[in-house]
């Protein structure tokens, strides 16, 4: 007979059901740091509401504060995971079975498409800025996480110098800084520059057309003499 007072009797719940819910707390986790990304790109850290967010999410403030403690770690886990977002994004672009010219040509490309099709991203590292990098120093696991760039950059370079392709005094903290400068202009500039200049950034040629000069100033950057 069951000790109803002893609680390692009771029965487990099953290991689907312990799955599922897994599951569907991180999918509730996820769409509040989407609903998130959005708000605090587009209102900043102090303008952003968490009502706002909780009603993007069909969801309540108790749940968000649940998952997230207050709107300051809510910040601090968008920024942490729209970092980790695009260095996944960049590992996922294979590069190992091209050459150095045409694997630099390749990464570049996909890092103009990556910045232009995800302008929160661009917002909220423009916001943290504005903050004067306030926040960013509470997530010193970040400087690992982007770790990775420099890596893949090191050693992309490395086999550039071997087939004599690139000059040997190439910096990927330098090349990196000039890949993402280019790229982010796009979409941080892109109303204001547009406008003076009357170009439109969003039409898929004048698009086209940027990533292409992007990608033929970064190869001449780093092209051997």
């Amino acid at each position: 007979m069951r000790d109803p007072d002893n609680f390692s009797d009771t029965p487990a719940p099953p290991a689907r059901k312990r799955t599922t819910r897994a599951k569907n707390a991180e999918a509730t986790r996820q769409n509040i740091l989407e609903a998130a990304l959005s708000e605090f790109a587009r209102s900043g850290f102090s303008g952003a509401r968490v009502d706002t967010i909780a009603d993007m999410t069909q969801t309540s403030k108790r749940m968000i504060y649940y998952y997230f403690s207050n709107k300051e770690e809510l910040y601090l886990a968008v920024l942490e995971e729209s970092y980790k977002k695009i260095r996944a994004f960049e590992t996922e672009v294979s590069l190992d079975e091209l050459s150095p010219v045409n694997a630099l040509r390749k990464l570049v490309e996909a890092t103009v498409d990556y910045q232009a099709g995800h302008p929160d991203f661009i917002r909220i590292i423009m916001n943290e800025n504005i903050l004067q990098g306030s926040n960013i120093e509470r997530l010193p696991e970040l400087r690992s996480v982007n770790s990775g760039a420099i890596d893949l950059l090191r050693r992309l370079c490395a086999r550039g110098v071997d087939d004599g392709s690139f000059r040997e005094d190439i910096n990927p903290v330098d090349l990196h800084m000039n890949i993402s400068a280019l790229s982010f202009f796009n979409v941080s500039n892109r109303y204001t520059f547009g406008f003076i200049f009357d170009r439109n950034f969003s039409d898929p040629e004048v698009h086209a057309a940027r990533r292409e000069q992007i990608v033929e100033s970064i190869l001449r950057y780093v092209r051997a003499a």
